[in-house]
């Protein structure tokens, strides 16, 4: 399934019905009055978060949406049927924008949360509304308004307990996979993952969290190299960090080139607690040490040996622990 996490699209709520103009006509009633009804209200476009929903792939197919209008009002004073309201699912996680002005609407979390993004138009009055002393017989009624039309930009950001951050190839969706059931595409070339993929980790005691791999950063992704900071927003959620940095690889140069992209993001990501692993530990040799990372106590890990996985489990655990109640 492809991935979309932002798009575009139009919504318009449905018109109001026209009010009605009518009389009583009926036997033996000879001063019969005005009884027309009002009209329907029109129907609203309502977005409602669906965890089984995944992304905004749908969106990219259909643009407008449109919900259906307020039926006309009848005779006996008979109001015309409201229209249906629009309901539109959407992944947890979609943050709705005006796209005219961009402010935020609203920030759909939870599953079953609704948020109405068009409001349908009044009905109009009939002409029993406008009887008075002096006009006991009206011959006028209102139209329908009309529906709120808008322009929305939805975005999409994953809700993940943990975020796993690194450059290209430095074993992050293995990681994922020997961590939870995912099983993400892994090859021995870089930008292998091309979208976030989430898994569930057991972390024991009948606890787990959802750990999010975000395709690998370089040097330059703000300025837009790579695959740029297009999917950033996805770790803005999480209460905890993970960077991986390959032993063989520079790995203080690399910590320090990957803090410096997330401060050029949003130095926000910067205040969240994190921990720091170096992977790929199996195929260090006999004369390698550890380097020193602006004091960071330093996790090694081996997705292949397994070295260190129970050891970064509790540390996630524990920390997911101090920094907040836990989601699961």
């Amino acid at each position: 399934m492809q991935f979309v996490d932002q798009v575009t699209v139009e919504v318009a709520a449905g018109n109001g019905g026209p009010g009605c103009i009518s009389f009583r006509r009926e036997p033996y009633v000879p001063r019969g009055g005005p009884n027309g009804g009002d009209g329907g209200r029109g129907g609203s476009v309502i977005l409602r978060a669906d965890p089984n929903v995944a992304t905004l792939l749908d969106f990219r197919y259909r643009k407008r949406y449109r919900a259906p209008k307020g039926n006309s009002g009848e005779g006996n004073n008979r109001s015309g049927a409201a229209g249906r309201d629009e309901i539109i699912k959407v992944p947890c996680g979609t943050l709705v924008y005006d796209e005219e002005s961009g402010e935020l609407i609203g920030d759909l979390v939870n599953a079953g949360q609704e948020l109405k993004v068009a409001e349908g138009g009044l009905g109009g009055r009939g002409n029993s509304r406008f009887a008075t002393a002096t006009n006991q017989a009206p011959r006028r009624a209102d139209a329908g308004r009309p529906g709120q039309e808008r322009r929305l930009r939805l975005e999409l950001k994953l809700l993940a307990d943990v975020g796993l951050v690194g450059f290209p190839n430095a074993g992050k969706s293995t990681l994922l996979s020997v961590l939870s059931s995912a099983r993400p595409k892994i090859a021995d070339y870089p930008f292998t993952t091309l979208v976030p993929n989430l898994g569930i980790v057991d972390l024991g005691d009948y606890r787990s969290c959802t750990l999010a791999d975000i395709p690998g950063l370089i040097e330059g992704a703000s300025e837009g190299k790579g695959l740029g900071h297009a999917f950033l927003r996805h770790i803005e959620r999480t209460r905890l960090l993970v960077f991986l940095l390959d032993q063989g690889d520079e790995p203080g140069q690399r910590y320090e080139s990957l803090l410096k992209e997330l401060q050029r993001y949003g130095a926000q990501l910067l205040k969240l607690p994190r921990i720091v692993c170096l992977s790929k530990m199996d195929l260090a040799d006999s004369a390698w040490r550890p380097p020193a990372i602006r004091g960071e106590k330093l996790l090694e890990i081996s997705s292949v040996t397994g070295l260190g996985i129970n050891t970064l489990k509790s540390l996630i655990k524990q920390m997911l622990s101090a920094a907040s109640p836990s989601k699961s």
